[in-house]
């Protein structure tokens, strides 16, 4: 007021409400912002003698903001809407600018967003981005304004329309979706095309597909289609007359099939002999067992008894001769036991060449559909070019035989038995290994198990893994026992495979 009434009206401004702008509790400004300039004044000799001041008021002048707009965007217009604006803020009110209000007026009095008044004025930084500009969004850019003390007293903003960029982002995106559903309609046509062009070809190949899985293989399939179906009905054809070949060379198999089934059933019959030899002797061995326990006892008694009561008689006592009677029958029933026992001892063995693949495969084929082993699943590893070697078929059937019903027996609830054959590193042993998945041995025996009656079964023997012991030491091999309560149990065999040597 001091200066010009002017003045004094062009800084008053009217606060007006303004979106996402921060809330603002006056509703009038009458401080201005001055663009002010001082130059010192010397007189002719140099002599200083004073400052020249001048200032403009900013507020509500237009000058500086139209000539931005008129340099960087030369008045460019988007659908009735200026591309570019200017604005210079006192603090965070907008005192010259040429942003448009909804009725095409200067947006004089309108505030800065409340982002952009924590960035700028609060923390001093430049804010680049997008912002909401009293009633549009701008790609815009704020810098603070600092007076000669260095402190923030406005913010000059600069920023371009951003719906011309969104227009153009939604015409590309439309330009793109058009190509695309017309590309996708193309490739249907092709596609449909294609289709009946291979369709047709196909139902041919199929038809005489059906008539060579009938019998008749003398088809020949001629189409006229791409290549890869002309390549196969011509792999069809090729079949065709492949088959014809099989099947003829089938019927020659055939005529000698009997021949052979017998010698099959021969094979089987000698497993099947072995089988109930193993058994018969696992049979012995309990009722050995049986004796040993309940006669022995008894008899070590009575011969005792009877041998003192000989020795005490006299020589011409006439009972004598029946006590004799009684202590020679007690021996000769103690040697029966004895012999019953002994009965399982094995005979030297009759070495063949024979192939441990082969032994293995007969025993499973025997023993698959028995009762006992219903529920167990076997699965077999067997190398396929193993060595044959020298050693007793029957014996090491026997070997094999006893070592898979006892994982039977120890699987009676079902498991799985694991049967594998491989060379060792150095190619000078067959290993043959049996696993189960059982309940596994008890520690307490584990070092006894290949001892005569040594059993974890209640009416088990103890003969059977003495006796298949004694067998594969005598064949100059090695057998051995891996187990872990609760996990099973696996036997590992060794057997040289030149085995020559003793024959």
């Amino acid at each position: 007021m001091e200066e010009s009434p002017l003045l004094a009206t062009q800084a008053l401004i009217e606060i007006a409400p303004t979106p996402k702008s921060k809330p603002r509790l006056e509703k009038k400004e009458s401080s201005g912002m001055m663009l002010k300039a001082a130059v010192p004044i010397f007189e002719d000799n140099g002599n200083f003698v004073g400052v020249l001041l001048a200032g403009v008021l900013l507020n509500r002048n237009f000058e500086i903001v139209d000539k931005i707009k008129e340099i960087v965007h030369e008045g460019e217009i988007y659908k009735g809407n200026e591309i570019g604006t200017a604005t210079i803020f006192q603090n965070d009110l907008r005192i010259s600018t040429n942003v448009k209000n909804q009725d095409g007026t200067r947006a004089i009095g309108t505030l800065v967003s409340e982002e952009v008044y924590d960035e700028v004025l609060n923390r001093g930084r430049r804010y680049v981005g997008e912002a909401f500009v009293v009633n549009a969004w701008y790609l815009s850019a704020y810098e603070p304004i600092r007076d000669i003390n260095n402190d923030i007293i406005g913010i000059l903003y600069v920023g371009i329309l951003k719906k011309p960029f969104d227009d153009i982002l939604r015409n590309t995106l439309i330009t793109f979706l058009g190509i695309a559903l017309g590309g996708i309609v193309l490739i249907i046509f092709i596609a449909v095309y294609l289709a009946k062009r291979i369709s047709i070809p196909l139902r041919k190949i199929e038809e005489s597909a059906k008539r060579i899985a009938q019998g008749d293989y003398y088809q020949e399939v001629k189409v006229k289609a791409p290549r890869e179906i002309e390549y196969l009905a011509s792999s069809l054809n090729q079949m065709a007359k492949e088959l014809d070949k099989e099947k003829k060379e089938l019927e020659k198999w055939g005529a000698t099939l009997e021949v052979k089934v017998q010698e099959r059933t021969e094979e089987i019959r000698k497993i099947h002999a072995q089988l109930f030899r193993s058994e018969k002797l696992a049979s012995l061995g309990k009722l050995a067992a049986g004796v040993a326990h309940e006669i022995n006892n008894p008899l070590t008694g009575i011969l005792t008894n009877s041998s003192l009561l000989l020795d005490d008689l006299d020589k011409n006592d006439p009972r004598r001769e029946d006590v004799d009677v009684i202590v020679k029958e007690t021996i000769r029933c103690r040697e029966i036991v004895k012999r019953l026992l002994d009965f399982a001892r094995q005979t030297k063995p009759q070495k063949q060449l024979i192939n441990i693949n082969a032994i293995i495969e007969n025993i499973i084929l025997l023993i698959r559909n028995q009762t006992s082993f219903r529920n167990i699943n076997i699965q077999k590893n067997l190398i396929n070019d193993i060595p044959e070697i020298m050693a007793d078929k029957d014996q090491i059937q026997q070997v094999f035989i006893n070592i898979i019903i006892n994982a039977s027996e120890a699987m009676s609830k079902g498991g799985l038995l694991t049967i594998e054959s491989k060379l060792s590193t150095n190619k000078e042993t067959i290993l043959i290994s049996f696993a189960d998945t059982g309940p596994g041995i008890p520690e307490e025996i584990k070092d006894k198990i290949f001892d005569p009656f040594v059993t974890t079964k209640e009416q088990g023997t103890g003969l059977g893994l003495s006796i298949s012991y004694g067998i594969i030491e005598q064949h100059g091999g090695e057998i051995s026992m891996e187990s872990k309560r609760g996990e099973g149990t696996t036997f590992i065999i060794q057997l040289p495979v030149n085995s020559l040597e003793g024959e």
